[in-house]
């Protein structure tokens, strides 16, 4: 009598004023699934329908299954920009990381002067769009006409080339931290402004000094914050295209169509015209991105998990 009543029950239907509430809440829903639907699930159909294909001179389109995919494995240029670009997130994210982090932790000390000052001098930057901060850049790196190569002569010194091939890398490092040590920074900064003064006010108590309390304390409540920038921050450099983009104007002997997985796909497609290679190479990219983001939320989770 029991089971009976109870399936009763589940089967009795929504009242009156919980089913407007569901109607509600699917049309409040339905415009961003269908925004989703048509901006991302839909394009990214297509570029694996494309990837499948190869355009012929000869027969036009041609289905070749995932020989695209074979290809982009093989290809030295692809995999080139690929490890150019992992030389770039071991060498760049650490320390934009890095720096982001001591200045959250100096402007939430109170010990930095004009906190409110700082704070947004240190995100201005993030305001500058990338093609402006690389124009920028690019004019500053000048050999003949750039101010730190001028500043550095007048001391009889030979000034490096920025824009040659071995520095050139670098010369990226510098803008792309440069511009996005703010934003990870505020972010870092809004973590630490949400632990409860409690816990430093106990510590001060036993004795902890400032840096104590933020190797024991502050780092170790907003590793939740630190893995969301560096899970970004991975996506990122994988994505990096507008820098090269831009310096390859001013330095086309050192920066190739394929110095980074990006430019290479997007010349790919709009300079070669094959977008059934580009797709397949953009499918790849974003497999690796994706496997070396899993990777670092599944370190980072074991690592807290130890602490």
């Amino acid at each position: 009598m029991t089971m009976m009543s109870g399936s009763t029950r589940a089967l009795r239907p929504p009242s009156p004023q919980r089913r407007k509430l569901i109607i509600t809440a699917y049309a409040l829903v339905t415009p961003f699934l269908v925004v989703f639907a048509a901006m991302v699930i839909a394009p990214l159909v297509y570029a694996g329908y494309l990837s499948l294909f190869q355009t012929r001179l000869i027969g036009g389109e041609q289905f070749i299954g995932l020989a695209n995919f074979g290809k982009a494995l093989t290809d030295p240029l692809f995999l080139g920009g690929v490890g150019r670009v992992a030389v770039f997130l071991v060498i760049q994210v650490p320390v934009m990381l890095g720096l982001a982090l001591v200045f959250a932790l100096a402007i939430d000390s109170g010990r930095l002067r004009g906190s409110r000052f700082s704070r947004l001098a240190i995100f201005v930057p993030f305001a500058v769009p990338g093609v402006v901060a690389t124009m920028m850049w690019g004019y500053l790196y000048g050999d003949d006409f750039g101010p730190i190569s001028q500043t550095i002569g007048l001391f009889g010194v030979p000034a490096p080339d920025l824009l040659s091939s071995d520095l050139m890398l670098f010369s990226m490092m510098n803008i792309v931290t440069w511009s996005f040590v703010g934003y990870n920074m505020i972010i870092m900064y809004a973590a630490l402004r949400a632990i409860p003064v409690e816990l430093y006010e106990a510590a001060e108590i036993d004795g902890a000094g400032a840096v104590r309390i933020a190797w024991s304390i502050k780092i170790p409540a907003i590793r939740p914050a630190i893995m969301l920038t560096l899970i970004f921050s991975v996506i990122g450099s994988f994505q990096l295209f507008t820098e090269p983009r831009l310096l390859s104007t001013i330095a086309p002997n050192v920066i190739g169509t394929a110095y980074t997985p990006n430019l290479y796909a997007y010349t790919l497609a709009f300079t070669f015209q094959d977008v059934n290679y580009a797709a397949a190479v953009a499918f790849i990219l974003g497999f690796v991105i994706m496997i070396i983001s899993y990777v670092v939320q599944l370190s980072g989770n074991r690592s807290g998990g130890r602490s």
